[in-house]
């Protein structure tokens, strides 16, 4: 469970969050609705453990993403805006580097690692460098990448730009299928008909 208390963030003279407070559950697709600029990124990188906010808490299943980062980080898998992925890694080495990251030893990583290709069936391109691949294959690598240590929370930021009908339906498969496990998943988007297609709760976000 996601828990976000009046948050507040400010860059300068532009007040990011201004006392946003909402919840995602455990078993449920949350969306955080709101236009470009309305600071849903910004309380998903609190939330990642990322920023700090100005005032205001962010926790997962109870742990407090300030008190806590490592705990909350452990908890989470995080499919960022466009994925960042190591260009010059294969995306077997992109998953298997954030396994290690997990404190995952070499056996269990490597079978973690095929478990999510197998999943995310990305078997055809498991040996490949990422570097120059198409925005749905960069999105389902970055989501392999996020599951590789079974999170029971996962947060996906604009999870579906960029990607054609038949990438977009895949994707909301995988995600419903985390739902449908007990899962807690919050997920940004701009695009309402995207966000009433695939949640179950949405939270609009507007100025902060």
């Amino acid at each position: 469970m996601i828990e976000i208390k009046n948050l507040e963030k400010r860059f300068g003279k532009v007040q990011a969050l201004a006392g946003t407070s909402f919840t995602a559950r455990d078993g449920a697709i949350t969306g955080l609705l709101g236009p470009n600029g309305a600071g849903k990124s910004t309380a998903l990188r609190i939330l990642c453990t990322v920023l700090r906010p100005d005032a205001g808490t962010a926790a997962v299943d109870g742990i407090d993403a300030m008190k806590d980062p490592i705990g909350v980080r452990a908890r989470i898998g995080v499919l960022p805006h466009n994925a960042n992925l190591y260009a010059n890694l294969t995306t077997r080495e992109n998953i298997a580097y954030y396994a290690a990251l997990q404190g995952m030893d070499n056996a269990a990583g490597t079978a973690a690692v095929e478990r999510v290709v197998d999943t995310l069936q990305i078997g055809d391109i498991a040996d490949r460098r990422t570097k120059g691949f198409s925005q749905g294959q960069r999105i389902r690598v970055g989501l392999a990448r996020a599951l590789v240590h079974d999170p029971r929370t996962l947060i996906l930021d604009e999870p579906t730009n960029g990607l054609d009908v038949m990438a977009t339906r895949a994707l909301r498969d995988v995600i419903r299928d985390r739902r449908d496990a007990g899962c807690c998943v919050l997920l940004s988007s701009h695009v309402m008909q995207e966000v009433a297609a695939l949640c179950d709760r949405i939270v609009i976000l507007s100025q902060g």
